[in-house]
């Protein structure tokens, strides 16, 4: 008895959930690449008439504009399409919870655990992201707040310009090594 018992301990304490890429992280001169740690994702479509409703119980107003996005209380919501948003909560809140109490017509999705963010910081972030983003990254394009479904190298991300020199992006788990890896060599690269 007390053997299956200790055996049991062990088999408990070695199941450990960890975020895809967990801990990884890669400095060069004038830009770092990080792994942001989990939050909780949900894809939302809905049409125009359920705005009000669904921006009332997220309590962020969803952005109606292509390459907009809204932030508050840790909750970010970007425009993917004219019916199309991803909800980004940092700060620990159950977005799909919050839709679940909305009658208004809409389709919410829990992604937490399909997406993992990556976060490019530095004078030298735009160059790094661009390195496999053909999307024009000025701030006269592309400003603080611009939100876009894009392609890196040959994943697609969502990419949020979060400060002047900052990039979020966002793609599949299956990708973020991938991902991960491109923007690494890039920021090496781009030291250059």
């Amino acid at each position: 008895m007390a053997k299956a018992a200790a055996k049991t301990k062990a088999a408990e304490t070695s199941a450990e959930r960890r975020p895809a890429l967990a801990g990884r992280a890669v400095s060069a001169p004038g830009v770092k690449v990080e792994i942001l740690p989990p939050a909780e994702r949900i894809s939302l479509r809905a049409p125009e008439a359920s705005l009000a409703a669904l921006s009332k119980a997220l309590s962020v107003t969803l952005p109606a504009k292509p390459k907009s996005s809204a932030t508050k209380g840790g909750r970010t919501v970007l425009w993917l399409g004219p019916d199309e948003w991803l909800v980004v909560d940092e700060a620990g809140n159950d977005p799909l919870a919050d839709c679940a109490k909305v009658s208004a017509l809409h389709s919410a999705v829990g992604i937490s655990h399909r997406n993992v963010a990556i976060s490019v910081a530095g004078p030298a972030a735009a160059v790094t992201v661009n390195s496999g983003c053909p999307q024009d990254l000025s701030l006269e394009a592309f400003p603080v707040g611009a939100a876009s479904r894009t392609i890196l190298g040959k994943a697609e991300i969502v990419l949020l310009r979060t400060a002047e020199d900052t990039f979020r992006v966002e793609c599949w788990r299956s990708f973020s090594d991938y991902v991960f890896t491109l923007l690494s060599e890039a920021a090496s690269d781009a030291a250059h």
